[in-house]
C-alpha cells in the first residue's frame, strides 16, 4: 500500500448482496484479519420460508466472530451480523440493531436499501457501503444515501460479477469511490492500517 493513499474513519460497513453473492461475499470475509475493528452488517437476499445457515456457514471461515443479528442488541466492534430471513434489518440512531418485518422493499425482505439507509443515518461519513453481485436493483438507493451522508461506496465491477445488474444499478443511480474485481476490493478490505484507517 502507497503511504500517500486516503485515509478513512470507518466504524461500519454494510453488505448487500443477492443472486451469485454467495462466493464474493466469502472471498471479502474470509480476507478480514482477527482484531479487524469496524462492525459488518449483510444483507443476503435468502429464502423467507428456511431458516438460514449462513451465520455458520461463513463463521466456519472467517477469523471474526460471525452471527445472525438479534433486535435491540447492541453493535459490536469487529463483529459479522447477517440479517436473518424475512426480517429488515436496521441500525437505530443509538448503534443498536432492529429487525423488522414491514413490507418489502424491491421485492426484498430483508431489503440491502433498509440496512444501508439506516446505517447512513447512524453512523454518517463513519459507513462504508459495499454492493455486490446481485440481480435486481436493491441497494442502489441505499449506496446514494450513504455517499450523502458523507460515507464511502464500494462496488463490485459489474463484470466480475455471476449477475451484474444489481452493482451496475448501485454505479448508475450513486457512483461509487471504488469499482474493482472482488478480489482486489477484498484485498483493500483488509489492509487496516492503524486504528480506523482504511487505504482507498
Amino acid at each position: 500500500m502507497n503511504t500517500a493513499e486516503a485515509v478513512l474513519d470507518i466504524d461500519a460497513i454494510v453488505i448487500g448482496a443477492s443472486a451469485g453473492g454467495v462466493e464474493p461475499l466469502g472471498v471479502l470475509l474470509e480476507g478480514l484479519p482477527a482484531g479487524f475493528l469496524p462492525s459488518l452488517l449483510v444483507v443476503l437476499h435468502v429464502p423467507a420460508d428456511r431458516p438460514s445457515l449462513l451465520a455458520g456457514l461463513f463463521g466456519a471461515r472467517c477469523q471474526l466472530p460471525v452471527r445472525e443479528a438479534m433486535d435491540k442488541e447492541k453493535v459490536e466492534r469487529g463483529t459479522v451480523y447477517f440479517a436473518p430471513p424475512d426480517y429488515h434489518l436496521l441500525v437505530e440512531s443509538g448503534r443498536t440493531l432492529a429487525l423488522s418485518r414491514d413490507a418489502p422493499v424491491q421485492f426484498s425482505r430483508p431489503s440491502i436499501d433498509v440496512l444501508f439507509e439506516s446505517a447512513a443515518q447512524a453512523y454518517g461519513p463513519a459507513v462504508l457501503g459495499l454492493v455486490l453481485s446481485g440481480a435486481n436493483n436493491d441497494g442502489a438507493a441505499g449506496l446514494q444515501a450513504i455517499r450523502a451522508a458523507g460515507g464511502r461506496a464500494w462496488v463490485q465491477e459489474p463484470t466480475d460479477a455471476i449477475a451484474g445488474a444489481m452493482p451496475a444499478a448501485a454505479i448508475a443511480r450513486a457512483g461509487a469511490d471504488l469499482v474493482l474485481p472482488i478480489r482486489d476490493l477484498a484485498e483493500r478490505l483488509a489492509h487496516l492500517r492503524t486504528g480506523r484507517a482504511f487505504a482507498i
